[in-house]
């Protein structure tokens, strides 16, 4: 259950660390602004990245060795994450999305095609709904209800799942595609 919001952006020195270091800034980060809540609770950070191998090396020094130790001082407990469901979506683009050697030059003139799609679970049952608009205007509108229960977020990606195949049926090359959820489009 999300609780705060932390964001920085990374200065000129620190984009060039390498990856696993910048997830252990991030987290030192996290717990120098949220000082009081790391220090009254146990903190469970779940990553699939070794974290805590890295901060109990003990040949480990600078940064990480600083950091390690202030970090020493919460709970925090370390725990494999699991199946992301945001990432099925980038799996399903990088298995069916046709490798090329340069991106295309999308243009008006190339027949770019919108599509807006917006997914919605309740008590009811599971729905979504698809616009896709041609380059000339022309309106394609989908109304589609799911015969399985699915989270709202789950919806959303059913919805823009469905415009793809759509899409793809009707032969259209490019697509340019816009949901409301950020889980989504993330």
């Amino acid at each position: 259950m999300p609780i705060y919001f932390v964001s920085k952006v990374l200065q000129q020195s620190e984009v060039n660390y390498p990856p696993i270091e910048k997830l252990v800034y991030a987290l030192t980060h996290t717990a120098r602004r949220l000082r009081r809540y790391f220090q009254a609770h146990s903190i469970l950070v779940m990553t699939d990245q070794p974290i805590k191998h890295i901060l109990r090396n003990p040949e480990s020094s600078g940064r990480l060795a600083k950091w390690a130790i202030e970090l020493g001082e919460y709970e925090i407990k370390f725990s494999p994450r699991h199946a992301v469901k945001g990432q099925i979506l980038a799996y399903f683009l990088l298995e069916t999305t046709e490798k090329v050697d340069h991106p295309p030059n999308v243009t008006a003139s190339n027949h770019v095609w919108e599509l807006h799609t917006d997914g919605a679970s309740s008590e009811e049952g599971v729905g979504a709904g698809l616009v896709l608009t041609s380059p000339e205007g022309e309106e394609h509108t989908y109304a589609l209800r799911f015969s399985f229960y699915a989270s709202n977020n789950e919806a959303e990606y059913e919805a823009l799942l469905s415009g793809l195949r759509i899409s793809s049926e009707m032969g259209i090359k490019h697509l340019r595609a816009y949901v409301d959820s950020q889980i989504v489009a993330q």
